[in-house]
Formats: structure tokens, sequence, C-alpha cells
């Protein structure tokens, strides 16, 4: 299940996995893994790649894909950083990120996952008119990123109303965090940004 970034990636993704897919899609930092087992097992002709650097998710990850036996899911258990740089250009059709740490503090915001080299990396390796998603319950985690992604010059925010980004995308599963954030009396914020076809000035 595991990608080994030592050697060279296929020029077509769908390479990486057993059985054929027509798409390829990149969760960033799967947690609990129950969103990426959810779309693995709903969208059998797409492949998945899970990034998540800690074993208990890895752990979680490996477990449900044995018991479900899942052939269209590969996995890295480092820096997602380094698994976009290894990434082909062009060659993923959708990546996300779904209630990622939002280092709260102030102090800590510049380790947030969201910053314009990370966005550069995503931006690199997803195709033209294809998403990079993003959900959150912390609103200055959902202001930092939009403002992110509006400033670089690969993205256009797709959301055309409030509706859009209050609302889960098609067939939600949800995941744990949401459901924590819920409890505690937040609600989640879903972002649409579609990469680019030509970079913006």
């Amino acid at each position: 299940m595991a990608l080994d970034l030592t050697q060279s990636p296929p020029e077509n993704l769908a390479e990486l996995f057993p059985v054929p897919v027509k798409t390829v899609c990149l969760e960033i930092g799967f947690g609990g893994s129950e969103h990426l087992i959810h779309r693995a097992r709903e969208n059998p002709e797409i492949g998945f790649i899970g990034c998540e650097p800690f074993s208990s998710g890895i752990i979680k990850a490996v477990t449900s894909i044995e018991e479900h036996g899942l052939k269209n899911i590969r996995l890295y258990d480092d820096d997602a950083g380094k698994l976009l740089d290894w990434l082909p250009a062009a060659s993923l059709d959708m990546a996300y990120q779904l209630y990622p740490d939002p280092w709260p503090k102030k102090k800590h915001w510049k380790r947030r996952f969201v910053n314009q080299i990370n966005l550069t990396r995503i931006a690199r390796a997803l195709k033209p008119g294809c998403e990079y998603r993003f959900a959150s319950d912390i609103d200055t985690y959902v202001d930092w990123t939009l403002s992110h992604c509006r400033k670089h010059p690969a993205f256009e925010w797709a959301d055309e109303s409030a509706t859009d980004w209050r609302t889960p995308w098609h067939n939600w599963p949800g995941t744990r965090y949401e459901r924590k954030a819920h409890r505690e009396g937040r609600v989640g914020r879903y972002l649409t940004f579609l990469r680019a076809a030509d970079m913006k000035s």
C-alpha cells in the first residue's frame, strides 16, 4: 500500500494501483481515514492517495483497507510536501484537506500547511481546471486559507454564494473532527478552489 518515493513516479498515476482507475485524488492528512475509506468504497473507479504522518492514522487506514478489500488506495506516511514534490506535474484530478490541524494560537500560524509554498506544490500537481478542497471549523483558518488561495495566481475560488461554502460536498460522510466540532458548537466551512488553466498575474 505504501508509496516508495525513492522510485520515480509513473507519468500516469493510475499505474500506481493494481486495479484500473480513471482518475486519481489526494487526501492530505486523512486522520482516522473515515473519509478516505468512504470515498474509496463508493468510487472503485477512482484511485486515492492518502497522506498521513501519524502512525495511529496509518494503522486505522490499513486495518480498514484490509477489512474492505480495497485495491484503489495507496498510502504515504511522511510530510505531504515531499509527496507533492514527487508527483508528476498535472497528474492529480483532485486534492483536498479536511479539518487539518488549525494551529489556533497566532504565534503558531506559520506552521499551518496552507501557505504559498505548499499551494504552489498543490497547483503544480493538479491538472488545470481541477479542484482543491478545504474544510475547517476554525474561522481564522478558513479566513487564512481563503486569503492565501485568492492571492495565489494558480487558484480561483469556485464558490458563488454563502450556501456553497456552508454546504458540504455531495454525499459528504463527515469526519470525526467535524463531529467533535459540532458537539462543541462550531460549524464547518467548505471551500472549493479551481486550478486555473493559466497562471493569473
